[in-house]
């Protein structure tokens, strides 16, 4: 069994990055083959990252960003494309890593769900505020995630009722992915009582 616990993690590795690799491969593959006649793995894959390097460079530019803002100005005037653009540029927005006030996760949280005793790891990604004629309730968006079927659960909570363990955001998504096997043994939580 500890061989198969060593060689597991470096299997899933070498696959995924195969798979990756193969994928993007596949984009340029047929440009090589016909000007080399035979495929060189790897070849495609180098010529996609460099392209998407230049893509970045290009529009992260003045010029760029004009054709960036122009081009979305178009596509938000399209009636259906514009609602499957705007969610995917929500998505990688959120994960952009040169944009830290655009992280969909700000805080790894814990709250009860779904029933009284239980617990689920979320992130919050937002603040609401709702109007009520007794006052107004300022509440944070949590994200659960679930299962692939669907991406997951959005709770509006009081911040009253979210423990905020000692983990960072990356923490909780590495808990996450490991279905609750890197979860570490002794978590130091804090509650708000306002």
């Amino acid at each position: 069994m500890t061989g198969f616990a060593i060689l597991f993690p470096i299997v899933v590795t070498g696959f995924l990055t195969y798979w990756f690799v193969g994928f993007f491969d596949a984009f340029f593959s047929p440009v090589y083959k016909k000007l080399f006649g035979y495929k060189v793995f790897g070849l495609g894959f180098l010529t996609s990252m460099v392209f998407i390097f230049l893509t970045g460079l290009f529009f992260s530019s003045w010029v760029g960003s004009w054709f960036l803002e122009l081009g979305e100005w178009i596509i938000k005037k399209l009636p259906l494309v514009k609602h499957i653009y705007s969610a995917s540029k929500q998505v990688s927005t959120a994960i952009n890593p040169d944009d830290d006030k655009a992280k969909a996760f700000k805080e790894c949280v814990i709250i009860k769900h779904p029933r009284s005793g239980e617990f689920a790891f979320g992130f919050i990604t937002g603040e609401s505020r709702i109007e009520t004629p007794q006052g107004d309730l300022h509440l944070n968006t949590v994200y659960v995630p679930t299962n692939h079927v669907y991406v997951g659960d959005i709770f509006l909570l009081s911040s009253k009722d979210i423990l905020r363990p000692n983990l960072t955001v990356a923490e909780g998504l590495e808990i996450v992915v490991s279905c609750g096997m890197a979860i570490p043994r002794n978590l130091v939580a804090t509650l708000e009582l306002t």
